[in-house]
C-alpha cells in the first residue's frame, strides 16, 4: 500500500509540474513577455494538430526515431561488448577507457561531417548517437561489473569456480542493474545526437525540420520541432525508467 501510495504521489507532482510548465509557457507567449521567439502553446498545438501538417510531422519523427533506436542498439552493443573485454582482460581497461573518454570528448558537431564523408547522410544521424550512448553504456557496465561483492567473490572462489564461471553467474547480473540505468540516461543522448546529425545533409527529419524552420523564421514550426522531440524522449525515458525499477526489484 506503501509502495501504491508513493507512486500516486509521484504521479501527481509530475502532473502538477507540467500544468505549471504549460501554464507559464501559455502565459510568457501570450503576453510575448520573451518577444516574438517564443509562441503561445495553444499555437503550437494548433498547427501539430492541423491536418494539412501532419505528414510533414509524421515522416520528420519517424526518420529521427528510426535513426535514434539504430544508433540506440548499435552504440549500447558496441558499449557493452567493450566493457566486457576489458573486463576479462584487464590490461586492456586503459585503454578501453581512454578510447571511450576520447570519443566522447568530440563534438557531436565535429563528428557530424566525418561521418557524412565515411559513411553517408542517411547513416550520419545513427554514427553520431552511438558515440553518445556507447559512452554511457561502456561506463555504467564497467562500473557495475566491479559492483559485485567481495564476499561472492571469495565464495565463488571457495566452489571453485572459474573465471569465465564467476563472470557469467555473479558478475553479470550484478552489472544489469547500472547496464538498466545506463541504457534509460542513454536514450535522450542518442536522440540529441540524431537530431544533431541530421543537420550535415539528411534527407528528413526533426534537425532538418528546426534547421529549416530557423532559417526561415518559422517560430511556431521550430517549437513544433522542439515540441516533438520532448515527447519522444520523454516517452521512451518513462518506458525505460519502468524497465530499470524492474531489474532493480529482481537483482538488487
Amino acid at each position: 500500500m506503501a509502495t501504491g501510495t508513493s507512486w500516486v504521489g509521484r504521479a501527481l507532482l509530475g502532473a502538477v509540474g507540467l500544468f505549471i510548465f504549460f501554464g507559464l509557457w501559455q502565459l510568457i507567449g501570450h503576453y510575448r513577455l520573451a518577444g516574438l521567439s517564443w509562441p503561445p502553446l495553444t499555437s503550437v498545438i494548433d498547427m501539430l494538430t492541423d491536418s494539412s501538417r501532419r505528414p510533414l510531422f509524421g515522416r520528420a519523427i519517424g526518420a529521427t526515431l528510426s535513426s535514434t533506436g539504430m544508433g540506440y542498439l548499435f552504440g549500447a552493443c558496441l558499449g557493452l561488448v567493450l566493457a566486457w573485454f576489458t573486463h576479462l582482460l584487464p590490461p586492456m581497461r586503459r585503454g578501453g577507457d581512454r578510447l571511450a573518454a576520447v570519443l566522447n570528448s568530440v563534438p557531436s558537431i565535429a563528428l557530424g561531417p566525418i561521418f557524412l564523408l565515411v559513411l553517408s547522410r542517411d547513416a550520419a544521424p545513427a554514427a553520431v548517437a552511438s558515440v553518445h550512448v556507447f559512452f554511457i553504456v561502456y561506463v555504467s557496465v564497467t562500473s557495475g561489473l566491479a559492483s559485485a561483492s567481495t564476499a561472492h567473490q571469495d565464495l565463488f572462489s571457495v566452489f571453485g569456480a572459474g573465471r569465465f564461471t564467476r563472470f557469467r553467474r555473479l558478475e553479470m547480473p550484478s552489472a544489469l542493474p547500472a547496464l538498466a540505468s545506463g541504457l534509460r540516461l542513454s536514450w535522450p543522448a542518442a536522440l540529441i545526437g540524431a537530431i544533431i546529425g541530421e543537420w550535415f545533409g539528411a534527407p528528413r527529419g526533426l534537425g532538418i525540420l528546426i534547421i529549416n524552420a530557423m532559417q526561415n523564421f518559422q517560430i511556431v514550426l521550430l517549437w513544433c520541432a522542439v515540441f516533438l522531440a520532448v515527447i519522444a524522449s520523454l516517452t521512451f525515458y518513462g518506458l525505460l525508467t519502468g524497465l530499470e525499477r524492474g531489474i532493480y526489484g529482481r537483482f538488487r
